[in-house]
């Protein structure tokens, strides 16, 4: 082993197709059928079952062009359901926070795990375990990548779904083995290489994720930066990607840190919370996206003695939106609504799901537009400006206390919220 290599593994626990995946837990006649999920307002494609995958469906197709080809062959079609996701999504990370005191939410459907070093046949016994044991509590199928870095694990993980005969685990730890996956793999599918420099490392013959690790360090620094040089490290299973420091999603976002100390009361929260709302509105700014619901967390530390709370909610939007007064004053409302006084939590955080990019898609008429629309990117820009040339939090908001309009969203296909509202449970007559 390198000597700066790691001596403990990482696991990329992903959920399957997980918005139609939730969908079919309550809905097993979903089962081998073809599914989609739609955007806010029933606008595009954002989530399609392996059925509907095979149908040709895309990913951000608008829904009003399909709706023949929906018809005629049998595709169920339902609206973003996202208090039901969010919901689902908690129980899922609560589980994963059961297997590892490190648990780390990448996206609404992702999580890395840290674990203690341990033989091959070990870890695939915990992968396998993993597996049952969320399918079985949540009926939600998950696949687990391991290695010893997290863009390695990212690597397993798509092994694994790729795979079927892996039975959804994957153990990325040989060095000659992890080269043999890694000339089969195309640059632009390792994670952290976006497209611009997928481009451009191809224009230079560097069109595999083994030919990308093998290049010279200092050509790799010197080109793609230092994160670049970071990923390239992680191929060499020499882990530079710290908890907190992800690459960013494609379908989601999170920012959230663990507290040096205890929090109780909610002003604390507010602020934390205020400030990685902030943060991520800055990132889906910078990346042209825009958020189509809102998911707040609270954590207490399960491995430290006293009483235990993990609450969790999700909204969506009226429109997708990268505006942080908005974004800001929904995830104040939805934390005000999952606070519970009496505990000491140790994490907070924001996940921004539902992610279009701004010119990818069918605007909403909850939009603004002209002027108000032009003066509100001009702040964000101005903000922006501002915290990139004097430091990050230069500029905040104030805490904000107030929020959209609650004007109803185009749902026309939605599914019952069947965890989250009492009036849509499921009954057995």
């Amino acid at each position: 082993m390198h000597p700066n290599q790691s001596r403990e593994f990482y696991a990329m626990v992903d959920c399957n197709n997980f918005y139609v995946s939730c969908e079919r837990v309550f809905d097993p006649a979903l089962e081998g059928r073809p599914v989609v999920v739609l955007s806010n307002n029933d606008g595009c494609v954002i989530a399609r079952s392996n059925e509907a995958k095979a149908l040709g469906i895309s990913m951000g197709e608008p829904a009003f062009r399909r709706q023949e080809f929906f018809t005629g062959n049998q595709v169920r079609v339902f609206s973003s359901n996202y208090a039901l996701y969010g919901d689902m999504s908690a129980r899922v990370m609560r589980i994963l926070e059961g297997f590892s005191p490190e648990m780390e939410r990448y996206s609404i459907d992702e999580a890395f795990l840290r674990l203690p070093s341990a033989v091959g046949d070990d870890l695939l016994d915990l992968a396998r375990e993993i597996r049952r044991t969320v399918g079985a509590w949540t009926g939600i199928p998950v696949c687990v990548g391991l290695a010893r870095t997290k863009t390695l694990a990212k690597i397993a993980n798509r092994l694994a779904k790729k795979t079927p005969e892996s039975g959804g685990v994957w153990l990325l730890d040989d060095p000659e083995g992890i080269e043999a996956q890694l000339a089969r793999i195309g640059v632009g599918d390792v994670w952290g290489i976006g497209r611009r420099y997928a481009r451009f490392l191809q224009a230079k013959g560097v069109d595999t994720a083994l030919k990308l690790k093998q290049m010279p360090r200092d050509w790799v620094r010197r080109h793609l930066t230092i994160a670049g040089l970071h990923t390239v490290l992680e191929l060499e299973q020499i882990p530079c990607i710290p908890f907190g420091e992800n690459p960013a999603p494609a379908r989601s976002l999170v920012c959230s840190r663990s507290f040096g100390t205890r929090v109780s009361d909610l002003d604390s929260l507010e602020e934390a919370l205020s400030s990685h709302v902030q943060r991520a509105a800055e990132k889906l700014r910078a990346r042209k996206l825009l958020a189509g619901a809102v998911q707040v967390f609270l954590e207490t530390n399960r491995f430290q003695p006293g009483p235990q709370y993990n609450g969790s909610a999700c909204q969506a939007l009226q429109a997708p939106t990268a505006y942080t007064p908005v974004l800001h004053a929904l995830a104040l409302r939805v934390l005000r609504g999952i606070y519970r006084q009496g505990y000491r939590y140790q994490k907070v955080g924001v996940l921004l799901a539902g992610l279009v990019q701004e010119g990818n898609r069918h605007l909403s008429f909850m939009e603004p537009v002209g002027e108000r629309k032009a003066a509100q990117e001009a702040l964000m820009a101005v903000l922006d400006k501002v915290n990139a040339s004097y430091g990050r939090g230069t500029l905040t908001l104030g805490a904000s206390r107030t929020g959209p309009k609650p004007w109803h969203m185009r749902q026309e296909r939605r599914s019952p919220r069947y965890t989250t509202a009492w009036a849509e449970l499921p009954v057995v007559r």
